[in-house]
């Protein structure tokens, strides 16, 4: 089954400027319309690191949603587990500087109902075989609890990641039962009510050891932008991992895909650290393209041998 990814799928509207930007003014600039949502992104570079994930998900009966679903079957991803229901599509409306970063946007949130229906129905044969479970932690608590007992009674690592950190707070006592929970330091200075915009990436590093225990997590990693990113786990391993120097052209997606590197790490053989690396490579690819994932890249790149763990390329 691989990795399984479940969460939502949204449309990205994104807007560019073609001089410089003015935030009260118009602007001129260009358009574009890719596929995107947070666990939609991580399960296409899950797959474009040829790791075969399952995605579960909801869509609409659009043709856009026929694209979602040719586009992630070409690149490899199982979609035997997507729901088209009437609401099942998100979109999101961003507005970008001339720096590459978002300066406003709007989210229209898909309804996430059948993805309950699909792990009632068949939570167990997709479970059951799974290499890990990602799941967008702040998603509604049916889903949630379902997707949680599964991966107990199936004894299955869940890695989480976050959307919307507002929602995810009220999920601490789910985020306790993750084996490694991913977000950017404004995301952690909410979780742990706390600024820490000030904080060089080692101090961020001690901090995180120090609130893990506090907080009973087992392990988890703050990315920091420009900075790079810092992680911590329960039984005492953290470090900060610097970035790589590259062109920024859009930063969309790149958090996503440094989820994604982090989870193939943990999930095949890497220690937390080794994995950062791998999920900081993936970023850089992301951040100097205008596509919201990353480009193709083989297990081995990375030191993995996927067939030691049942998949085939």
């Amino acid at each position: 089954m691989g990795i399984v990814v479940v969460g939502a799928v949204f449309v990205d509207i994104k807007g560019y400027p073609i001089a410089q930007y003015i935030p009260s003014g118009r602007n001129a600039g260009r358009v574009t319309q890719v596929h995107g949502g947070v666990s939609r992104n991580v399960a296409e570079d899950i797959a474009n690191v040829e790791l075969r994930p399952t995605f579960v998900s909801v869509v609409d009966k659009s043709g856009i949603s026929d694209d979602v679903i040719n586009k992630l079957q070409r690149h490899k991803v199982n979609t035997d587990y997507i729901l088209r229901t009437e609401d099942g599509l998100g979109t999101w409306l961003a507005v970008f500087d001339n720096d590459g970063d978002v300066v406003a946007s709007i989210s229209k949130r898909p309804s996430l109902d059948g993805i309950a229906t699909i792990l009632e129905e068949h939570g167990d044969e997709i479970i059951k075989d799974a290499d890990s479970i990602v799941v967008e932690i702040d998603m509604e608590p049916k889903i949630l609890n379902i997707l949680f007992d599964l991966a107990e009674k199936y004894k299955k690592r869940i890695y989480a990641i976050v959307s919307n950190m507002s929602i995810a707070v009220e999920r601490r006592d789910l985020i306790k039962k993750t084996d490694c929970f991913v977000c950017n330091l404004q995301e952690a200075s909410m979780f742990f009510s706390e600024d820490y915009e000030e904080n060089t990436p080692e101090e961020m590093a001690r901090i995180l050891a120090g609130k893990l225990k506090t907080a009973q997590l087992k392990s988890m990693v703050v990315t920091m932008g420009g900075e790079g990113a810092v992680y911590a786990t329960c039984t005492g391993e953290s470090g900060v991992t610097p970035p790589q120097k590259v062109n920024v052209i859009d930063t969309t997606g790149c958090g996503d895909s440094f989820f994604a590197g982090v989870v193939i790490g943990l999930t095949y053989g890497k220690t937390l650290g080794e994995s950062c690396v791998i999920g900081t490579r993936i970023a850089s690819s992301v951040i100097a393209t205008k596509e919201n994932v990353c480009p193709r890249f083989l297990p081995e790149e990375f030191d993995i041998d996927p067939t030691k763990f049942g998949i085939t390329l």
